[in-house]
């Protein structure tokens, strides 16, 4: 492999750009099926109760539409996720509002809408539990025998003789809230029956296997019954991790029954209401630090409100733990991490998925020690931060650690120094800056690289382009151009030649879902061996044909030749090896685990994850002292990512991560009555549009990671921890309170004015 790079480093053409601005790209719903029905659901307008039964309606005629209910079921009633506790469609018991009561197939959307109308749900109401609190005191038990959906503990040291010898003992509880994913394209499937008892469906999703096994558990079916074909998918950010799951099984159903294809599209305001949200958290952090600002001991108590099913809460919950340190030394510490289920819509996996929760009531609680010891937040950061050779609290030595070079680079980017508690406000603008410093890891947690063992293959066709054949999917992150990228270095052949067709079970082998910041990094890697794979063997066929050493065989610029003989383009090579073989020229690979990574499930401890990535945020504000509207003017962004295989495309996950994590942190607000959405539109949910965006100054950092392709670490999910705390710190170096909810709404920092002005704890 010649080590000289052409296109890994390169800002190339997004490969999926000029279909999508043109409008050529086929989202699902674009898809023409002329014969297809239209889906449904009767969702649940209470959050709990018995279910008696569901009537039809008597001045409806039921032959013109295709019903399901829990007894049509094929299989058993459980969508199949990481417990398989979530029911397809609601029988005798109803657990949140906005669950499936039954499903109904109609001709067009008119017919639809009147069918579901006619269907009576016969429900004897029961006492909710909508709040952690409620779940924790266990007033109803709604899950298992203690409505604890996950748990996990780590220990480390001696964490109670570590208070004992700390100079000071500082606790606090801190909140956050739902976030919902707003993706531009809501959740659809279409689902065709198929003439051997088989189904195949088509939708929008980042999990093709994850959702083709889900069919086939759901149906009774064997997996090679079930096709699987992600479409074009306008944004996820981890909300098609799961539901994709629930709809499409749904959507099958559907058609199974009425033996016709059937789409089932969901409206906007039906996607926030039934579709997962970020985890809400309670967090209590109880730490003990010397006079002088070092960590000595640590207590931190985690609780996740998982809602009505666990869906993805057990690994939310395991990432939120392994990051609760953020980018700190403790080296005595017991944290405790609980899910728990509520009469609520479940929530599930979000960009982060866990971290962006424990890494806020971190750092939050870091500006807490630096403001109760009357130091700088900057100082009592650097006494704390993780270096080379600490051992986390679950166990893992690490290898390497960057947090004082991202903090190092932000701060003189930023003019941190000469901007916290020095900013010239006036009688109409307060001004404040705050910082964060955090890591994330790539990739799945302790073993689960090992336990997906994902596969890659790359294929070449007879036009002369090679395929990269993965389950990854691309949804607006940019894997559709950066893996062309890593087969295109490896194969000497320009990126336009290689392409990434968006996944078809029935084709691509699992690699494993597109979650966890693990496609470049992780996928990125088994395709370089897949790639290096079929080099080897073209290489061999090229020598066997010409006579010529192996070992002397050079690749450059899409030819092959050995001392100076060419001896053929690329394509033409690849054409005579499927003559000769009589099977197109492939490339394959697996999952090869590093011998040096060890992690114990049954005690929860060891190398949490092979690498992580580091970034320092910085993040300054401007709060109208009259309304106490904020506004965001700039943000600089310092991230350790080992490689950028696409340095713009790298930043640009970087501005939009860190974005949606200060519209997280300051505007988007979910508001519940009696567990239902009440803000479930685009006009009453509010996100960060481009005018609220800020100057952004972002810098990618570089060192190389053994388990990466070039070095590559995951980026996908980091910009998203260290947004929000940065931003609630400025909000304190300009107002003087300290935050421990989110979102900083201008009706939450009035509150918190007028409880110092009440004589409160500023702190």
């Amino acid at each position: 492999m010649t080590e000289r790079l052409n296109v890994v480093g390169t800002c190339v053409p997004r490969h999926d750009a000029l279909a999508k601005v043109t409008g050529s790209a086929r989202y699902l719903a674009d898809l023409p099926c002329a014969d297809a029905w239209v889906g449904g659901a009767l969702w649940s307008e209470v959050p709990r109760a018995r279910l008696r039964g569901i009537a039809l309606g008597e001045g409806f005629d039921w032959s013109r539409v295709t019903v399901v209910t829990a007894s049509d079921l094929p299989g058993p009633n459980e969508v199949h996720m990481v417990k398989d506790d979530y029911p397809i469609l609601a029988d005798r018991e109803v657990s949140y509002v906005g669950q499936a009561l039954a499903l109904v197939a109609a001709p067009d959307e008119t017919t639809l809408k009147e069918a579901l109308a006619c269907l009576g749900p016969n429900l004897e109401e029961l006492p909710p539990v909508l709040t952690v609190e409620a779940s924790l005191a266990g007033e109803a038990i709604i899950w298992g025998e203690d409505n604890v959906q996950a748990k996990y503990v780590v220990e480390h040291g001696d964490v109670e003789a570590a208070f004992s010898r700390s100079d000071l003992v500082i606790e606090e509880t801190y909140r956050t809230h739902h976030q919902e994913h707003l993706y531009l394209e809501t959740n659809g499937m279409l689902a065709r029956p198929g003439a051997d008892g088989g189904v195949t469906v088509d939708g929008s999703l980042q999990c093709p296997y994850y959702v083709a096994r889900a069919l086939a558990h759901a149906l009774a079916l064997p997996l090679d019954k079930v096709v699987l074909r992600q479409t074009e998918t306008g944004g996820a950010f981890g909300g098609k991790e799961d539901y994709p799951s629930v709809i499409a099984v749904q959507a099958a159903l559907l058609a199974m029954k009425a033996g016709r294809p059937v789409r089932m599209i969901l409206e906007r305001s039906e996607d926030i209401d039934v579709t997962t949200k970020r985890h809400p958290s309670i967090i209590r952090h109880r730490t003990g630090v010397t006079r002088d600002g070092v960590i000595l001991a640590a207590d931190i108590d985690i609780l996740f409100d998982g809602g009505a099913f666990s869906t993805m809460s057990p690994v939310v919950l395991s990432r939120g733990v392994l990051h609760a340190w953020s980018a700190y030394r403790l080296p005595n510490a017991r944290i405790v991490g609980r899910a728990l289920a509520t009469n609520t819509a479940p929530n599930g996996a979000f960009r982060g998925f866990g971290a962006p929760q424990t890494i806020f009531a971190m750092e939050r609680q870091m500006d807490l020690v630096a403001r109760r010891l009357g130091m700088s937040p900057l100082e009592v950061r650097r006494k704390n931060l993780l270096k080379a050779g600490d051992t986390l609290p679950c166990g893992q030595v690490l290898r390497s650690a960057h947090a004082e070079l991202v903090l190092d680079r932000a701060l003189a980017l930023s003019g941190y120094g000469r901007k916290h508690g020095g900013h010239e406000s006036d009688d109409r603008v307060l001004r404040g800056t705050g910082l964060s410093v955090f890591l994330h890891g790539g990739g799945f947690t302790g073993a689960g690289e090992e336990k997906i063992a994902g596969s890659a293959a790359v294929e070449a066709m007879d036009d002369g382009t090679v395929d990269v054949l993965v389950s990854s999917t691309e949804m607006g992150q940019g894997a559709a151009t950066v893996l062309p990228q890593i087969a295109a270095e490896v194969l000497a052949l320009p990126c336009d030649r290689v392409r990434h067709p968006n996944p078809d079970t029935s084709r691509v082998p699992d690699s494993g879902p597109t979650v966890a910041s693990r496609t470049t990094m992780m996928v990125g890697r088994i395709l370089l061996d897949a790639a290096a794979d079929m080099r080897k063997k073209l290489t061999e066929f090229a020598a066997a044909r010409s006579g010529a050493d192996s070992n002397s065989i050079e690749w450059r610029d899409g030819r092959l030749s050995s001392d100076g003989k060419d001896l053929g383009a690329f394509e033409d090579l690849a054409k005579l090896y499927k003559k000769q073989y009589g099977k197109p020229l492939r490339g394959e690979a697996q999952y090869d685990p590093p011998l040096d990574c060890q992690w114990s499930e049954e005690e929860y401890r060891g190398d949490a994850y092979k690498d992580y990535a580091w970034a320092c945020d910085v993040v300054e504000v401007e709060i109208d002292a009259d309304t106490l509207e904020l506004r965001i003017p700039r943000t600089t962004s310092v991230v350790e990512i080992g490689r950028a295989i696409h340095p713009v495309l790298a930043e640009g996950q970087v501005a939009g991560g860190t974005l949606q994590a200060l519209g997280w942190g300051a505007m988007e607000d979910v508001k519940m009555e009696k567990g239902r959405y009440r803000n479930n539109s685009v006009s009453t949910y509010i996100i960060p549009t481009a005018v609220d965006a800020p100057d952004f100054r972002i810098e990618i950092a570089e060192a190389p990671s053994p388990y990466g392709p070039w070095g590559a670490k995951g980026l996908g999910e980091l910009p998203m921890d260290g947004g929000a705390p940065a931003l609630a710190a400025a909000v304190e170096d300009a107002l003087g309170v300290f935050a421990t909810e989110l979102p900083l709404t201008s009706d939450r920092l009035h509150a918190l004015l007028q409880r110092d002005d009440r004589g409160g704890d500023r702190r």
